[in-house]
């Protein structure tokens, strides 16, 4: 994304005055961070292209309700994208399997025993050690590093600068990297 945060707000104030060009412009800029973001959630390609279509669309009809003030713009636009891809989970989970043909050719991908155990125990020493962060610390690792979220949408969240967030996530982790290594 090579559009500065003020430019993407004065490209969604010429999307918001129905201005193609600046739609086309914003596009170009933020449909690679929208489909990322979207593809972390679905875990399809194909339909996250599809979802990532009707967001342009909602941000094409709402962008006169952007607020500069509240959120950066491409907050406000992952938020719209993010809130879009688990409308499409909720709405048709089962819809978007693989055929029955497809999962038969599949090789298995269970874990074996061992690795299934080594698993647990791995999960359960990083959630020890999640315990022991702050909590804000911790619920911000885990909407980071769980939920992909940017370091922008963080700041926004627990209004921080986003310098800040980023220092309290390497600090975070730094303490959890501590924390697992024996």
């Amino acid at each position: 994304m090579s559009e500065s945060p003020d430019q993407l707000s004065q490209l969604l104030k010429g999307v918001a005055a129905k201005d193609r060009a600046a739609f086309a412009t914003l596009y170009e800029a933020t449909a690679p961070k929208l489909l990322g973001t979207i593809t972390r959630i679905l875990n399809n390609r194909g339909w996250a292209e599809e979802v990532v279509h009707d967001t342009y669309i909602k941000i094409w009809r709402k962008a006169d309700q952007f607020d500069a003030s509240k959120a950066s713009a491409i907050t406000w636009m992952v938020t719209i994208a993010r809130n879009g891809a688990i409308d499409e989970l909720r709405k048709q989970p089962a819809s978007r399997k693989a055929p029955e043909d497809e999962l038969e050719q599949l090789a298995s991908k269970e874990p074996n025993a061992q690795s299934q155990v080594e698993s647990q125990q791995t999960v359960y020493r990083l959630n020890l050690c999640l315990e022991e962060l702050e909590k804000d610390r911790r619920d911000m690792v885990r909407l980071a590093y769980l939920n992909g979220w940017s370091r922008a949408d963080l700041a926004t969240h627990f209004d921080q600068p986003v310098n800040t967030v980023k220092t309290w996530l390497h600090r975070a982790l730094k303490q959890l990297k501590g924390c697992l290594t024996p």
